[in-house]
């Protein structure tokens, strides 16, 4: 959720102008998720991280307004070390904060004060450590973090710096940014690698510190590249390992298009090499785009894959609300056991999930439209 939150305020914070209409749901989106986090790390020296018995919830398909499992609270403490969870909730009020900044400088100085205090107080010293070790079978093996905390820590430090331009921030950063793998592309809810070589080469484009970081960040996605580290579908699509690979094509798309405006304007600066092959920021571009036609319908089963859009996407979304009936149609109370009969069910979900993209198609550009396959769905 903090993840999906700071690139939301990412997005908004570079393709806001552009949104239209859109940008005030934009807003109410970032709020509540702010908002949200903002009590979860009201009590000093806490950070509530979960809400719910991850088995329990598993065990039950039911609609939100029926759900009778335990709402458990689990907090990472200083006993509890948590510094992913912590740290990518830092970075999520504090992009969050640049968003409000314009027109609500009140709340957006309290996100921004939240997020220092997590980031210093919290997720750096006193809760440093993994939440995987800290909450343990609470978290794994539903959301494990394979890749450590030290990602999370200068992701958050590099938001604060681009949100405060704080020298401690910058420092940390710098200091720390050796520690983590040299991976250049991964990125999502668990590796923020290519994310902060992006995010930071704004600041130092000229400098030999991000730059050629995020330039192999897109030696390694480009389909022309010699070096490239995924696959394409035949169709088109790019490949990662792993279940959800949309996650993988979007959030790598998203980090192509902003470096591209990162390029522009820079002369030879904005040239990437790729050994002998010369890649300019309309090429990559060009392969964002590419992805995002694939998703919604230009592949070779003609589907889209973000639902409502197009007259062909998935319609047995793996979604508890999509695929009950609505408090509407039916408003008695469908008990956990119950609710299987649904999940079972040939019949489409009555509720259409309307925006949501699913994991997607296979390697072949396959796709199993089946709520039991939730690696697509």
């Amino acid at each position: 959720m903090a993840y999906t939150t700071t690139m939301l305020a990412w997005g908004v914070l570079e393709f806001g102008e552009f949104m239209g209409s859109d940008l005030q749901h934009a807003y109410e989106a970032i709020r509540w998720a702010t908002d949200y986090f903002l009590k979860a790390t009201s009590v000093p020296g806490v950070v509530y991280a979960q809400v719910g018995d991850p088995y329990g919830d598993h065990k039950c398909w039911e609609r939100p307004e029926d759900m009778d499992t335990p709402r458990t609270t689990y907090a990472v403490t200083e006993n509890k070390p948590g510094s992913e969870v912590s740290a990518e909730i830092a970075a999520a009020l504090a992009a969050s904060s640049m968003v409000f900044y314009g027109f609500d400088r009140r709340y957006s100085k309290l996100l921004l004060r939240r997020a220092s205090r997590i980031i210093t107080k919290i997720a750096i010293n006193k809760f440093r450590g993994s939440y995987k070790d800290g909450l343990g079978p609470v978290v794994c093996p539903f959301y494990c973090s394979g890749n450590g905390y030290q990602d999370e820590l200068i992701w958050a430090a590099a938001w604060l710096h681009k949100a405060t331009k704080a020298t401690y921030y910058w420092n940390y950063v710098t200091r720390n940014i050796h520690s983590v793998d040299s991976v250049f592309a991964e990125f999502g809810w668990d590796a923020k690698h290519a994310g902060i070589n992006i995010l930071l080469s704004k600041f130092v484009l000229d400098s030999s510190l991000f730059r050629p970081n995020a330039d192999k960040f897109v030696c390694s996605v480009m389909p022309e590249s010699p070096t490239k580290s995924v696959t394409y579908s035949p169709g088109g699509l790019l490949f990662k390992p792993g279940g959800s690979n949309m996650q993988h094509a979007t959030a790598l798309s998203f980090l192509l298009i902003v470096y591209s405006r990162y390029l522009y304007g820079h002369g030879n600066i904005s040239i990437v090499h790729c050994d002998n092959v010369a890649v300019n920021p309309s090429r990559l571009i060009q392969v964002a785009k590419g992805q995002v036609d694939y998703i919604l319908g230009n592949n070779p089963s003609g589907m889209s894959y973000m639902v409502g859009y197009g007259n062909k996407f998935p319609r047995y979304i793996h979604h508890r609300g999509s695929s009950l009936p609505s408090i509407d149609q039916h408003p008695e109370h469908i008990n956990c056991d119950e609710g299987r009969s649904y999940f079972a069910s040939n019949q489409p979900n009555p509720n259409l999930l309307i925006g949501a993209i699913v994991g997607g198609p296979d390697m072949n550009d396959s796709y199993n439209d089946s709520r039991a396959d939730f690696a697509t769905l």
